[in-house]
């Protein structure tokens, strides 16, 4: 597979499902005639989600599982694949984030987040990769974040998990591309979902918090840019823009960065 354009009839595994892109995801993948496999820890939300997408005249299995979990995540794998036969597309969305400043930072938290954005997405594609390969078709898609690409403080350690995430797309989607499985990475910017609780939002820049972007308008940028066979896509699209000044001008990127989240953020703290 060298892109995906139709998803009539394929299976589709989406963890995350229960809410914020995850769950506009599903639902417009069922749209599009997919069979969906939902994961995520709430059995409730993920109820809602599979109603939603029974209405758009499509099939859904309930899978509540934490993907932090090996056992659980190796479980709903399979679980999955006993009830469709094989799972077409994986989509690791599943995935939080918290803006603190390191030093203040609980470490149980931060190790939680590595094991829900890191290894939750190396067990699911750890199980589904496989038969894939094995039919020589299928697509996984990562869902990682511009955080990933450029850093910025009060974000360290989901920023960490996100840069380890493209590293991990990067990588694997060389692997096994000649394997007929093809990799693509996500890096959404701010998305207007419930990933950001009131604090978060209190903490963050103003260039970020203004110009939260329409998920609905992500998703579909996420299958215009797999119809197209990108690697990567980065949406809204002036995020890009950073990432070869990075690149080529290091220390340039990082007055800008600073500037535009430290910097303005003191400046309308002041103004109040």
């Amino acid at each position: 597979m060298r892109s995906i354009d139709d998803f009539s009839g394929r299976t589709v595994l989406v963890t995350g499902a229960s809410s914020g892109i995850g769950r506009v995801l599903c639902r417009r993948l069922a749209e599009r005639g997919a069979r969906l496999a939902l994961v995520a820890r709430r059995r409730p939300a993920l109820e809602q989600v599979c109603a939603e997408v029974t209405a758009a005249g499509s099939e859904a299995l309930v899978l509540p599982c934490d993907v932090a979990d090996r056992t659980q995540a190796g479980a709903a794998a399979d679980a999955a694949l006993a009830h469709y036969g094989h799972i077409d597309m994986l989509v690791n969305n599943a995935g939080y984030g918290r803006h603190a400043r390191f030093l203040e930072w609980d470490l149980d938290d931060m190790e939680h987040m590595v094991d829900v954005n890191i290894k939750g997405s190396l067990y699911f594609t750890k199980r589904l990769l496989p038969q894939m390969i094995e039919r020589r078709d299928g697509c996984i898609v990562f869902m990682a974040s511009v955080a990933g690409k450029v850093a910025t403080p009060d974000e360290s350690v989901y920023a960490a998990t996100k840069h380890a995430i493209v590293g991990l797309s990067d990588a694997l989607g060389i692997e096994v591309e000649d394997d007929g499985v093809y990799v693509m990475s996500v890096c959404p910017g701010a998305i207007d979902t419930p990933f950001f609780s009131e604090e978060d939002l209190a903490r963050m820049p103003p260039v970020a918090k203004n110009s939260l972007a329409d998920p609905e308008k992500l998703v579909d940028h996420i299958f215009k840019a797999l119809a197209a066979g990108r690697h990567e896509t980065t949406y809204p699209r002036f995020p890009a823009a950073a990432y070869p000044v990075r690149a080529l001008a290091p220390e340039f990127m990082r007055r800008q960065v600073r500037r535009a989240t430290l910097d303005a953020v003191a400046k309308e703290k002041a103004r109040r």
